[in-house]
C-alpha cells in the first residue's frame, strides 16, 4: 500500500489555501517597481527608477522570538507579521536606508490556512507602514517539528542608500547629543524573561485580566506590536544631520548604543529625562534586577536612539515629533566607552 505525502502529514491542498488566502494581502504592498507576482521562484525588485549617484543596497534579518508563545495563548495572529518586519526595516533604516522588499518565512507542524493567512496580514500591514514590498515568501509544513498549533516567523529586509549619504556613526565626537524616540512597548525582545514573570499558559490569572497600572489587559501590553520607525527616520535625516542611529533590540541600551561609536567615546542616559512607560516599572519590581540589568535587557520605553550635534536638538525633536513620534534628549557622548544610566 502506498504511503503519500499526506499520509507523512503534508497537505499540498492546505498550502494551495493558504496561498489564495493571503495573496490579497501581499499584493496590497506592491508598488510600480514589483515585476511579476505572487507564485514565481523568486521575487523581482526594480531599482531602475532610484536617482543615486552610487546606490548600496543594505539587507538585515530577524525573527520574533519568544514573543510568539503569547499569539499562540491568545489565539491572536494578526500583529505578529508586523513585529517581523519591524525587527528587519528598523535595523536597516538605521544606516540611513530606504526599505524596498520583505521577505518573510513561515514554519509550522500542520499547516491552517487561516492562521497563515493572517500572520502574513500582518506581515503586509508592518510593509505598508514601512514603504516596502512583500515579494515573496516561505510557508513549510513540518510534521513533528513544532507543537500543535505553534509557528515561527523570520523575515528578510533589502534597503538601498546614496553611498555618501550612509549613516554610519564614524563622525559621532564627545559632547553630541543623544535624542530618545519613545517605543510602543517591549517591542520583540526580552521576551524570555518577560515569560517568567508573567507566565505564558492559561493558567496564569495575571495575562487576561485588566491592569489598573497598565491601563489594559496584561495579555494585550504585552503583544503590542513593535512600532516601525522607517517613515520618521527618512523624514528626519532630509531635515537634520544625523550622525547615527541605535535600533534598541536585545541587550537594550547598554549593547545597542555602543555600537554606532567610534572608539573612544562613550555616552551618558539620565533615566529621568523621558517618561518610563509603567510595564518596565513592573518587570523590574518582579525581577528585582538592577538599572544596569534590566537598561541590558529590554528598550525600557525607547525604540530608537539618534545621535546629533547638540545645535540640533530642538529641531531634531520638532521634526520627529511632526511625524507623530515622542522624542527626548536623553543624554549625551563622552570620551570613554560604554553607557552609563544616571
Amino acid at each position: 500500500m502506498a504511503i503519500s505525502y499526506q499520509d507523512s502529514g503534508v497537505d499540498v491542498e492546505r498550502g494551495y489555501k493558504a496561498v489564495e488566502l493571503m495573496k490579497k494581502h501581499v499584493q496590497s504592498t506592491f508598488n510600480a517597481n514589483v515585476l511579476g507576482d505572487i507564485g514565481s521562484f523568486g521575487g523581482f525588485y526594480s531599482i531602475a527608477g532610484e536617482k543615486m549617484a552610487e546606490p548600496v543596497l543594505v539587507a538585515g534579518t530577524d525573527g520574533v522570538g519568544t514573543k510568539l508563545k503569547y499569539a499562540f495563548l491568545a489565539n491572536r495572529h494578526d500583529t505578529i507579521g508586523i513585529d517581523a518586519v519591524a525587527m528587519c526595516v528598523n535595523d536597516i533604516v538605521c544606516q540611513g536606508a530606504k526599505p524596498l522588499f520583505f521577505l518573510d518565512y513561515f514554519a509550522t507542524g500542520k499547516l491552517s490556512p487561516e492562521v497563515v493567512a493572517t500572520v502574513v496580514s500582518g506581515v503586509a500591514e508592518g510593509c505598508r507602514q514601512a514603504g516596502c514590498a512583500l515579494i515573496g515568501g516561505e510557508t513549510a509544513e513540518m510534521p513533528g517539528f513544532y507543537a500543535d498549533g505553534e509557528y515561527d516567523i523570520a523575515g528578510f529586509a533589502v534597503g538601498i542608500v546614496d553611498k555618501k549619504e550612509i549613516i554610519n556613526g564614524s563622525s559621532i565626537r564627545p559632547g553630541d547629543a543623544l535624542v530618545g524616540i519613545a517605543s510602543s512597548g517591549i517591542h520583540s525582545n526580552g521576551y524570555s524573561l518577560v515569560r517568567r514573570l508573567f507566565g505564558d499558559s492559561g493558567n496564569s490569572h495575571d495575562l487576561d485580566r485588566y491592569d489598573d497600572r497598565l491601563k489594559d489587559k496584561v495579555l494585550n501590553v504585552l503583544l503590542t506590536p513593535t512600532k516601525i520607525y522607517v517613515r520618521s527616520i527618512l523624514s528626519l535625516i532630509q531635515k537634520v544631520k544625523v550622525k547615527g542611529i541605535a535600533h534598541i533590540t536585545g541587550g537594550g541600551f547598554i549593547e545597542n548604543i555602543p555600537r554606532i561609536f567610534p572608539a573612544g567615546v562613550g555616552c551618558t542616559v539620565r533615566k529621568d529625562s523621558y517618561p518610563l512607560p509603567e510595564i518596565f516599572r513592573i518587570m523590574q519590581e518582579r525581577s528585582e534586577l538592577t538599572d544596569a540589568q534590566i537598561y541590558n535587557t529590554f528598550n525600557m520605553g525607547i525604540g530608537m536612539v539618534v545621535c546629533v550635534d547638540k545645535k540640533d536638538v530642538a529641531a531634531t525633536i520638532a521634526a520627529l515629533e511632526s511625524t507623530g513620534e515622542r522624542a527626548y534628549e536623553i543624554g549625551e557622548t563622552i570620551e570613554g566607552k560604554g553607557v552609563t544610566i544616571q
